[in-house]
């Protein structure tokens, strides 16, 4: 430990201190509006936490937890089922024998119609990836992306359907196969003659229609992917049963959490309304935003520690769950930890092909630009995604430009001569306030849109100058110290 050990209980004291006292103003907060919010948007009554109404707003977690309990968890079980029996007794043929249940759970959830565009997008890859051109497999991946939000296909696919929901499942799905389709084709283009049995359409369908990463992730490149599962490894029963038993146990934990979250603080509702963030206190407006980021980041542990489970029960290595994001005090930490699988698919095939590090000052720069520019458009291509996007790119940017200026001999020099260990502590903690500042500011656009960002800005640094936003800072401050001493303790690179 850097600092004194005094210095660090400060710290922590302070940060968790101000992230109990903030939910509490959430809380009541919460409570004063209930029945304003009652009438608007409809609170559902408690089901675990009987006695407390629950916040419905937050779309994504009501839509999978509805899908879950009422097929997809199911689908889930027989998966599990197929994959440990073939393990048990045709370990080779365990490829196969989950390409053809992916298929059938595929068939049988989204229809013959929905299965017919998956193995459409799949076979249009597969031909333009023959070419072995990384460019004409980007363009044809953009444009199966680009038809998905053309209005009339939308309106066919639509008719397919009794309920809006089964739709959204098919958009969802179709949209996460797209990068795994992206994936396989660029795999397919950079492997020479002698690989190409490693990437025949076979393969790419038993890609594609895994059924545990299959409606919403986590990604898993496809090198990763056909390592891991041609890799034939002992198989246990009881390891594996006790594996299980103590995944379901640890997502259950973290699925209870997140429903005492919305059940305690209608963080979604308020989100949703303005007069409540406008009338708020300074602890309230921050203690939403805190309440926010960390629902989000709980949810995830659910929806990818579900397929993640499955992935280990499969003898493969998933993607590092999400980091907890009160402790993330840069962007490039951000992007690094928490969607790991998003991120290995982003440096893989366009930050690192465009030049990335390694190149000019401009090729960087392009290169992280289109970086966000295709995930901006990935998730949806909104206005607030764009402003999202460009947020996180100039954060990016920035503390890489600082680090390259910090990293100039003659200025480490003066550094290591001028300022003590503790100091520069200080001062890294002091820019990463500023940087998490920001950062949180992006994920308040990302996940409430760019009026409760513009709400937050001016409340914040505008409204509230010099004392709301230098009390902010200050507490960001201590945040990134307990924060930059579990990375340097804990991290594992």
């Amino acid at each position: 430990m850097l600092l004194p050990a005094w210095e660090m209980c400060i710290y922590g004291v302070l940060a968790v201190g101000s992230h109990l006292y903030a939910f509490y103003e959430v809380h009541q907060v919460s409570q004063k509006y209930e029945a304003a919010m009652d009438r608007r948007f409809g609170l559902e009554p408690g089901t675990l936490f009987r006695g407390l109404k629950k916040d419905p707003m937050d779309f994504e977690w009501s839509y999978w937890i509805e899908w879950g309990r009422e097929r997809i968890l199911w689908l889930l079980a027989g998966h599990l089922l197929v994959s440990q029996v073939s393990r048990l007794l045709v370990e080779k043929y365990k490829p196969w024998c989950l390409m053809v249940y992916g298929m059938a759970a595929c068939w049988l959830l989204l229809g013959v119609k929905g299965f017919a565009v998956i193995l459409f997008h799949a076979t249009i890859s597969f031909a333009v990836a023959q070419f072995q051109l990384s460019l004409l497999t980007w363009l044809c991946s953009l444009i199966l992306l680009f038809t998905l939000r053309i209005p009339a296909v939308e309106e066919a696919k639509r008719k397919w359907y009794d309920t809006e929901n089964e739709y959204y499942l098919l958009l969802f799905t179709v949209s996460v196969r797209c990068l795994f389709c992206t994936s396989f084709s660029l795999e397919y283009c950079w492997h020479g003659p002698a690989q190409k049995s490693s990437h025949s359409f076979l393969w790419m369908l038993a890609y594609v229609f895994y059924y545990p990463t299959f409606h919403n992730g986590p990604l898993l490149n496809f090198d990763e992917f056909s390592k891991q599962m041609r890799r034939q490894e002992a198989f246990s029963l009881k390891t594996n049963l006790s594996i299980l038993i103590m995944g379901i146990i640890r997502i259950f934990f973290w699925w209870c959490l997140a429903e005492l979250m919305v059940h305690l603080m209608y963080i979604h509702a308020l989100y949703s309304s303005a007069p409540p963030l406008e009338a708020a206190s300074y602890w309230a407006l921050g203690g939403l935003a805190l309440a926010q980021v960390l629902f989000f980041y709980v949810k995830y542990l659910v929806l990818y520690g579900v397929p993640a489970l499955l992935l280990q029960m499969d003898g493969l290595k998933p993607p590092a769950l999400p980091c907890c994001v009160s402790l993330m005090h840069s962007f490039t930490k951000m992007w690094r930890s928490f969607d790991v699988g998003l991120h290995r698919f982003l440096v893989r095939y366009i930050y690192v092909p465009m030049g990335g590090s390694q190149s000019s000052l401009l090729g960087t720069l392009f290169s992280t630009a289109l970086t966000f520019a295709f995930v901006s458009y990935w998730h949806g291509g909104q206005s607030y995604l764009w402003y999202w996007g460009a947020l996180n790119w100039l954060g990016v940017i920035t503390e890489n430009g600082v680090k390259r200026i910090l990293s100039v001999s003659l200025i480490q020099e003066l550094i290591d001569r001028f300022f003590p260990p503790r100091i520069r502590r200080r001062l890294h903690a002091v820019l990463a306030s500023v940087s998490t500042s920001m950062l949180i500011l992006s994920n308040l656009i990302f996940l409430g849109g760019s009026h409760v960002g513009k709400i937050y800005w001016n409340r914040i640094f505008i409204e509230g100058w010099p004392w709301a936003t230098l009390t902010v800072l200050g507490f960001l401050y201590c945040y990134s110290h307990v924060g930059i001493e579990w990375e340097q303790t804990y991290a594992v690179n």
